[in-house]
This record gives C-alpha cells, sequence and structure tokens, in this order.
C-alpha cells in the first residue's frame, strides 16, 4: 500500500469543486462538490442521533437505490430541525446539481454541516450551483475538503493505493470534524472515492468495519450529531476483477478502506476541540487486558469523554485518580487491584496504586508532548482496544459558547 497526494481527486474519474456561497458569514468555502464521471454504486453510514437532518433523512431513502454520480455538501448551516421545508431545500438542491451534471436527481446526494433550526439561503445556493459546477476539476480536491468545514482548524483528506485483484486501486477521501465528537461518529461528513469495481453490498459491509475501525474510535465529548454522514463511492474505472470478502484481494480491500478512514479519524482527533492559541493535544488510549473488546472499548470511551480526565491532560498533570474514577464508571466488572496505568513508558499506577510522586513527576514530562500514549491495562483477559482523543481545552468552551454570534 502508498499513501499518495490529492485526496478525492487522487482517484480517476473524480472532479470536485469547492466555493464560496455566502452561506457562511465570511466569505471563505461553504458549497462543495465532488463528482463522478460516470455512475458509481455507494454506500453509506448514517448518525444513528433520533434527530436527523434533511440531508440525512434524504439519503437514507437514495441509499437504497445503491447508485450515485455526485454529492453536493455545505458547511455553515446544518438544515437540521427544519422541517418539510428543509426536506424540499435538499431535494431542490440535489435536482440543480442533477439538471447540470446531466443525471438523475436520485443520484445527487447532499449533506450540510453547521448550525441547526436555521432555513437554508436558498437564493444564494441557487445562484452558486452552476458556478461551482463550472469549476469542477482534477485538482479540486483541497477546495472541497476546504469548503465543508466549520470550526476545523486544518483540512482534512488522504488517499492511498493497492494493488489488487491485477490492478492498481486507488481510494481518497475528505472530512470534516472538530467538535461533538463521539462513537457513532462525530459532527462529520466523511466523504470517500474509489475507481475499485465492487458490488454494493461489499461496498456497504467493508464500509461498515471501517468505521468501527475509525470514526468510531474518537470519542472526544460525548455528543453525536444530527447531521453525520460517511459515504463512500466506487465507479468501478480500474476494471479489476470481482473479488470477495473472504479472499486475499478483499482482505487487501479492506485494509485500504481502513487506512483511508483511520487516517481521516486521527486528523479529527488531531483538531478536536477547535485548537487555537492553546495547542490541543492528541492521544491514543489503549485499553488492554479486559475480558472482551466490547469492555475494553467501553471503558475507553468513558476515559477518553471524561471531562476531569481531559481537563488534567490540559494542565499537563498525570492526575491518575480521574482515570480510576473513570474506569470505576463505565459499566464493566473490574478488579481495581489488577489495574494498570501507564503515560507513555512510564508507569503511574500498579496493581490499583499510585506509584509515587516521583513516577507522576516523569508522567507529567510525557503530557507536554504534542501526541502521547496512555495505556490502561485491566488485568482481566486479553482482549484490547485503542480510540483517539484529545484533551479539553479553553477554545473549545469559547469557540462553542459563541458559534453562533
Amino acid at each position: 500500500m502508498k499513501l499518495v497526494e490529492g485526496g478525492i481527486t487522487a482517484v480517476p474519474g473524480i472532479f470536485a469543486a469547492g466555493i464560496s456561497a455566502g452561506i457562511k458569514k465570511t466569505a471563505v468555502p461553504d458549497l462543495a462538490l465532488i463528482v463522478s464521471e460516470s455512475d458509481a454504486v455507494i454506500a453509506g453510514v448514517l448518525t444513528r442521533n433520533k434527530v436527523a437532518a434533511a440531508p440525512v433523512l434524504l439519503a437514507r431513502q437514495r441509499l437504497r437505490g445503491g447508485r450515485a454520480r455526485a454529492i453536493l455538501a455545505n458547511s455553515g448551516n446544518a438544515n437540521a430541525c427544519t422541517g418539510r421545508p428543509g426536506i424540499a431545500d435538499a431535494r431542490e438542491m440535489a435536482a440543480l446539481a442533477a439538471g447540470l451534471l446531466g443525471c438523475s436527481a436520485d443520484h445527487v446526494f447532499v449533506g450540510s454541516t453547521g448550525v441547526i433550526g436555521q432555513p437554508l439561503p436558498m437564493d444564494r445556493i441557487r445562484a452558486a450551483i452552476p458556478r461551482l459546477v463550472s469549476q469542477l476539476s482534477r485538482q479540486g480536491g483541497r477546495e472541497a475538503a476546504r469548503a465543508i468545514m466549520t470550526t476545523d482548524t486544518t483540512i482534512k483528506m488522504a488517499a492511498a493505493t493497492e494493488s489488487i485483484a491485477g490492478r492498481q486501486i486507488t481510494l481518497g477521501g475528505i472530512a470534516k470534524g472538530s467538535g461533538m465528537i463521539h462513537p457513532d461518529m462525530a459532527t462529520m461528513l466523511a466523504y470517500l472515492v474509489t475507481d475499485a469495481h465492487i458490488s454494493r453490498a461489499m461496498l456497504q459491509r467493508a464500509l461498515r468495519m471501517a468505521m468501527v475501525q475509525s470514526f468510531n474510535r474518537i470519542p472526544l465529548d460525548g455528543d453525536t450529531s444530527t447531521n453525520d454522514m460517511v459515504l463512500c463511492l466506487a465507479n468501478g474505472l480500474a476494471g479489476n476483477q470481482s473479488f470477495s470478502t473472504t479472499g486475499s484481494d478483499g482482505r487487501r480491500f479492506q485494509e485500504l478502506l481502513n487506512t483511508v478512514c483511520q487516517d481521516l479519524a486521527k486528523m479529527i482527533a488531531r483538531d478536536g476541540e477547535g485548537a487555537t492559541k492553546f495547542v490541543t493535544k492528541f492521544v491514543e488510549l489503549r485499553v488492554t487486558g479486559a475480558r472482551t473488546e466490547t469492555d475494553a472499548l467501553r471503558v475507553a470511551n468513558t476515559v477518553a469523554t471524561s471531562s476531569l480526565v481531559k481537563t488534567a491532560w490540559f494542565g499537563q498533570d498525570s492526575n491518575w485518580g480521574r482515570i480510576m474514577a473513570a474506569i470505576g464508571r463505565a459499566g464493566v466488572t473490574i478488579r481495581e487491584n489488577r489495574i494498570a496505568i501507564s503515560y507513555g513508558d512510564i508507569p503511574v499506577v500498579r496493581r490499583g496504586i499510585g506509584l509515587g510522586q516521583a513516577a507522576e513527576v516523569q508522567a507529567n514530562v510525557v503530557l507536554r508532548q504534542r501526541e502521547f500514549t496512555l495505556t490502561v491495562h485491566l488485568g482481566q483477559g486479553r482482549a484490547a482496544a485503542t480510540v483517539w482523543t484529545s484533551d479539553l481545552t479553553l477554545d473549545y468552551v469559547k469557540i462553542n459558547a459563541s458559534y453562533r454570534s
């Protein structure tokens, strides 16, 4: 496998663009379009939040058809809690793009992210879509990635290639996400494209498996958005022979998809909480020695979303007592006298007991790093799980306190 530049437009047959349509208050890109030159099969995973935005409701319907040609996405407005008018606006956006692209409106998917409860400025969007289509190019992936950002501070794009079933297959993706992040995705949009020839059923299965290893492993603040959406298009232009999930080719494709999704997920975690002045810490949190993987994930997610743990990280304080307390409320069977905790290679707890001030001082040095690993060993079995998270910064409070102003 080889990582490559270009994100989504590294994939043959994919064109993209991103422009400012005036949806946001400032003149920054806020409308993106991704187009395949030929019809593609599509797979998707959508938010489990019972309050689902209009684009999510529309995507649920259109995923049943299993075919797509384009994805149109806006930032700055979530089109959520907007009732029937919001559904009508999402449908109109798709129809406008479809008319200019010469494809069925049912083959255009729509995504939105931003403030909840406000109607879309459809007059501006109607005026912008023709300009957006005219700017589609094989170099437009970066601008599309920029156009779906909200409180993100960095563009998130990744791509990789692998030889599968006798052909070189490319897979690329873009994503946005910075806050409101928890398993079952995040306040995130992620759009993946590949030139692999693959059945819809296999693509859907592979995407769900990749989700488990990537976007569902970034617990940051315990919230799940109304707009979470991950879509994957496969246009088949690689012309590879068909392959199954159980064969070596299927496993290589799964690894390719996992790699790109994990790269994007880690970018979201690194950008978590909207760091600006205060640099966010990226934390790889490993839970080992669990009875089951489910237990390991429960402990990891509880620790990773604990405000007390996260503020201690921000303060560069290895306050392991907060971690022990989080482990104890994770809802799994534990034996306190078997727990061990380490920051990097510095142990601070063994058999449920702290190792003293000298160990904590060394651990605090680890906490000064931009990235570090926290390992929790439960001493219960052989199962393990890893998640990626961040600390809780002052800027997270500032950004989310003034998000609508």
